[in-house]
């Protein structure tokens, strides 16, 4: 089946990338960037559901096109791969015309995507640049700058007002918060590219949480009259923007709720594969970060003890490995359905 999809698309004069298994698909996926993909559910290794969840959660595949091509037809498969993100979904068997129109369809609609500015520094000042053309926002970031923060560096602390829009030229940072017993919980993860303090801003209100760098970090400073100017003036440029500031909104909302009912062992097996899938290499299945047992508790919401004992209960699974800091995830999909993902 595969080798004869292959085949109707090379003849469509599509380049085409083949994998017989689940895991060998996402590593070809993460590594050649394809500009669609189509993926069958039965699969071995990995199926097409975790398939779709690994490549939705890490930032440079979540927008490739995703078809389902699959002899189930059941409501309740397909309403699973939609709710996980997938594109569209195709039951076999299927026409030739029916995979081809699919295809076109999906990667007219991904030029749209495309079309939307990338999470660098430089495309950072491209967009505001466009803004500089509208009469209104000529004025706009003329004074953009850097700043560096240390690790462990306070970058804004809860309770106070915003004055800038921040954002990650290079580096780690989390957002945290104190419970009423001065405990720290860690609600947010940042990596390079991403914006931090924008919901303050937005709604003109003092910080709800703390920004901490992890690491030496670079940020660019956007200062917040420039920013809400930008926001107010123009629909358009406001759409993008806000567009790309709120992409994180529902995962942060699951690791809430996770945090809310989850137990200490789905906690964990959340936060490592969140951490897996934020700051790792998307090629490799290692990481070496640095948060500390009492930082990964934070992320966690439980007492380091409770981390510890969780995780060499991990290890007598097989699930994991460490070394120190480092640690090697064995069995992904074992811990996604421990997490409640699957």
């Amino acid at each position: 089946m595969r080798e004869n999809t292959a085949e109707i698309l090379e003849l469509a004069n599509y380049e085409v990338l083949t994998a017989e298994n689940g895991k060998d698909g996402v590593s070809v996926a993460k590594s050649k960037q394809p500009d669609l993909i189509i993926c069958d559910i039965m699969m071995p290794e990995l199926d097409g559901y975790q398939v779709l969840y690994m490549l939705s959660k890490d930032p440079n595949t979540s927008t490739i096109p995703f078809i389902f091509l699959t002899a189930k037809a059941d409501k309740k498969d397909m309403r699973k791969g939609m709710n996980l993100g997938a594109d569209d979904y195709l039951t076999k068997p299927f026409e030739e015309m029916e995979l081809l129109d699919a295809i076109e369809s999906r990667l007219k609609k991904k030029k749209v995507i495309d079309m939307e500015f990338e999470h660098t520094i430089e495309s950072l000042n491209n967009f505001m640049d466009k803004a500089r053309g509208i009469s209104e926002l000529e004025e706009l970031s003329k004074n953009r700058k850097t700043k560096t923060y240390k690790k462990k560096q306070i970058i804004y602390r809860e309770d106070e007002y915003p004055n800038a829009l921040y954002f990650i030229v290079k580096g780690k940072v989390v957002e945290s918060k104190m419970d009423q017993n001065a405990k720290e919980l860690i609600t947010e993860l940042y990596n390079t590219g991403d914006f931090l303090g924008y919901l303050p801003l937005l709604q003109e209100s003092q910080y709800k949480e703390t920004a901490t760098a992890v690491e030496d970090c670079e940020l660019a400073v956007i200062p917040r009259d420039d920013f809400l100017q930008l926001v107010r003036n123009n629909r358009d440029v406001s759409a993008k923007f806000i567009k790309m500031l709120s992409r994180n909104i529902l995962d942060k909302e699951e690791r809430l709720l996770r945090l809310a009912y989850g137990s200490v062992r789905e906690r964990v097996a959340g936060a490592l594969l969140q951490l897996h899938l934020r700051y790792n290499d998307p090629s490799q299945e290692v990481f070496s970060i640095s948060f500390s047992r009492e930082d990964l508790a934070g992320i966690v919401g439980t007492a380091t003890e409770s981390l510890i004992r969780t995780l060499s209960d991990f290890k007598d699974e097989k699930l994991i490995e460490s070394k120190g800091r480092e640690i090697r995830l064995l069995n992904i999909p074992k811990l996604m359905k421990i997490a409640g993902e699957l």
